[in-house]
This record gives structure tokens, C-alpha cells and sequence, in this order.
């Protein structure tokens, strides 16, 4: 999405007010709404006015849901009654209620429960593993599908990728490294396509919550402006065509991975991911440090309050103070942070 939407420039007045509490809302609302436009749903203009009223602390979660189920209760026996804006409304609430809470489990349990939560009475399956084999001609790859899981293998290889994720150390790990296996976990998981329908929007929220569990506060912008081109490098990362000589390519999920964690500003444009486009992602272009994950997550912290506090830090990457010492202790031997005018009244300031 090259152009940011209406209910974007709407929403995004909220962030310019500055006001924490109605930007952090405003930033799950631009993400749960943007993240319809993958199955090219647009929200209702009720739906926009309803998620103002829920930022401004007017009403709850769950007014919002009431509301949203009412308004469509009536709608459904109008004629010009639009069933995608239903979808899309409906879905974008529990994306932001889903959003909006700490509890997470890193589970296929939990992708199931995410799918079952965003999907229930929308359409059949919902938390359901699908239960048939299928094609889906892609624009991206000039109407080629990518070759799917076999639907009775999904439980077994979900299991697998989910076991092999929690093996992995990303303790001293780099940036460009963490990243490359990000994408791969992530497009793998999105290559078995456990459900008929809303696969990329279960993916997306259950990466979101799993990205919280290293401490990092999502750029809500990247989700909420590139939703579509999101699912096409997840189809390039997972499609090979010896005949023509394409093989699965992740650097465009990288460079989304990049913009999305450490606000780095690489151009995502959809005709990029196109098998027949020249100007094809170049992982030599990728500008990785000497961060981790975790270094990276503070060092966003610092960038927005260079005078908060490692008590602050410790309970928002959810690590003990000592930890996050330890951490920043580091981080200032490599030269990515240092102490500016004193420990007591002085800030940090941010080198990379």
C-alpha cells in the first residue's frame, strides 16, 4: 500500500497528539485494521468512528464489540449490506482485543486459539485444522500456487517447527542473523497453512505476540501499510521453479522484518516481490548490526524516552534488572549506547 488509506490519516491524528495511553491504542487499531487489507477488506466507516471512540476511553474492548455485532445484526437485511465490511470489522476488533492483551503462548495451542478467536462466526473452520488439500494461483508469481502442506501432515509438522523454534538460542545472536531465521520460522509456518481461510492474519498477530516476548513494541505502521506486500514475500519465501530458475527468497520478508523491528525505512513495494521483476531484494542490501534481539528492543526504548529507567526497561522485556544491566552494561562496550550528563539526572543516548 503505497498510499496511506483514509482511516489511516484518521487514526493517525492520535499519534501526532501525543498522548500514551491513545497512541499505543491507536497503534493496535492501525494494525488490526491494516492487516485486512491481505484478503483486500477495507473497514466500515462505523467500525473507524467506533475504534475513535474505544482510543478517546469512551468505551472498552468489549463495548466495541458489542457494538460492532449490533450494527451488523441490523445491516445484514439491507440490501446494500456489504459482507466483506463485515469481516473486516469484526475481525479488526478481536485483532486489537487479541493485541491488547500480555497473555501468550508459544504453542501451535495458541495459533489455533487465535484463529478460533478472530474467525468464530465468520466463516466455518474457525480453530479448525483444514481437512483437504488445495491451490491458490498467486499474482506474484504470475497465477503459479505455492505447494501447501499436505492437510494430513499439518498437526505433525507445526509440532516439529514449533519444537525446533523452542530449541533455538538467540542469546549473542546478530540482528541479521536473528532476522533470517525470524523469516524462516515465520514462513515456514505460514507455508503449512493449517486453516481454509485467514492464515497471513493468524501468522501475523501470533508473530506480533511472539516479537513482544523479546521486549519489542511493534512499528505499527509497517503492518498497517504493508499488509499485502507482507503475504507476497511470504509466497516468495516459500516458492521454487527450477524451470525458470526461481528459488525461495526470504530477503523480502527480511527487509519487512527489518522495517518492522528496528524502523529501518527499505522501500516495500508489492511489484518488487514479482517473479518478473528486475529490481528483485538483494540481501547484500540488508544492513545488519552488532545488536541482538534483545539489544535491539532497548535500544528502540531509548530512542523514544532517553531518560527511562531499567526498572522501566526490566518490566517491559519482562527480565529482572540484573538482567538488563548486564545487557545495557554490554551494549555500552560495543559502543551502541552511552550514559550522557550522570547516572541520577543524565539519559542515554543511542550510536546506532
Amino acid at each position: 500500500m503505497d498510499k496511506k488509506e483514509d482511516w489511516n490519516l484518521e487514526l493517525s491524528e492520535y499519534i501526532k497528539q501525543g498522548e500514551p495511553n491513545r497512541v499505543e491504542k491507536t497503534k493496535t487499531w492501525e494494525t488490526a485494521i491494516g492487516l485486512q487489507a491481505v484478503d483486500g477488506l477495507k473497514p466500515s466507516k462505523y467500525l473507524i468512528k467506533t475504534a475513535k471512540e474505544h482510543i478517546e476511553g469512551n468505551i472498552d474492548i468489549e463495548e466495541v464489540k458489542i457494538r460492532i455485532d449490533e450494527y451488523y445484526e441490523v445491516q445484514g437485511s439491507r440490501k446494500n449490506f456489504e459482507k466483506e465490511s463485515e469481516e473486516a470489522d469484526k475481525v479488526a476488533v478481536r485483532i486489537a482485543e487479541i493485541l491488547s492483551e500480555k497473555a501468550f503462548n508459544f504453542s501451535p495451542t495458541e495459533l489455533l486459539n487465535i484463529h478460533k478467536r478472530l474467525f468464530r462466526d465468520v466463516f466455518d473452520g474457525a480453530g479448525i485444522y483444514r481437512d483437504y488439500n488445495f491451490t491458490k494461483k498467486e499474482w506474484v508469481l504470475n497465477g503459479d500456487t505455492v505447494t501447501y502442506a499436505s492437510y494430513e501432515t499439518i498437526k505433525d509438522i507445526l509440532e516439529y517447527d514449533f519444537e525446533q523454534e523452542k530449541k533455538f538460542s538467540y542469546k549473542g545472536l546478530g540482528m541479521k542473523e536473528a532476522i533470517k531465521h525470524l523469516c524462516r520460522f515465520t514462513s515456514n509456518i505460514w507455508q503449512i497453512h493449517p486453516f481454509c481461510e485467514g492464515n497471513t492474519r493468524t501468522t501475523a498477530v501470533f508473530m506480533i505476540k511472539y516479537l513482544r516476548t523479546f521486549g519489542f513494541e511493534i512499528n505499527d505502521e509497517v503492518f498497517a501499510d504493508n499488509s499485502w506486500y507482507f503475504r507476497n514475500s511470504l509466497v516468495r519465501a516459500n516458492y521454487t521453479n527450477f524451470q525458470k530458475n526461481i528459488f525461495e527468497d526470504t530477503s523480502f520478508l527480511e527487509k519487512f522484518f527489518y522495517n518492522l523491528l528496528t524502523n529501518s525505512n527499505y522501500e516495500l513495494k508489492n511489484r518488487y516481490t514479482h517473479i518478473d521483476n528486475i529490481q528483485s531484494a538483494n540481501r547484500n542490501d540488508l544492513k545488519g548490526n552488532n545488536c541482538t534481539l534483545e539489544e535491539q528492543a532497548i535500544i528502540n526504548m531509548l530512542k523514544v524516552n532517553p531518560e527511562i529507567t531499567q526498572e522501566e526497561i526490566a518490566n517491559q522485556i519482562n527480565k529482572s534488572v540484573r538482567t538488563v544491566k548486564t545487557y545495557m552494561a554490554e551494549m555500552q562496550k560495543k559502543g551502541l549506547i552511552e550514559r550522557k550528563n550522570g547516572k541520577r539526572n543524565g539519559e542515554w543516548q543511542v550510536n546506532v
